[in-house]
């Protein structure tokens, strides 16, 4: 919620209802393709090191980095 609130909320007038990733740094992913995001996220970001919501919609659960 932390990482949302700080970096991908202001894209919620725009692009509200698409999906974003966004890393511990702050960088962001957004497109409509839910898949798409993820996948691109685990790719630049690393698997576990990302966030992943859908823009203007609560968070239902949480994902944590399993070692």
């Amino acid at each position: 919620d932390a990482l949302y609130e700080r970096f991908a909320k202001h894209l919620e007038k725009d692009r509200c209802g698409e999906f974003v990733a966004i890393s511990r740094d702050g960088k962001i992913i957004v497109s409509r393709d839910d898949i798409e995001v993820v996948h691109r996220a685990m790719k630049e970001f690393g698997q576990g090191k990302f966030a992943f919501r859908r823009i203007g919609y609560h968070a239902l659960g949480r994902w944590r980095d399993v070692h």
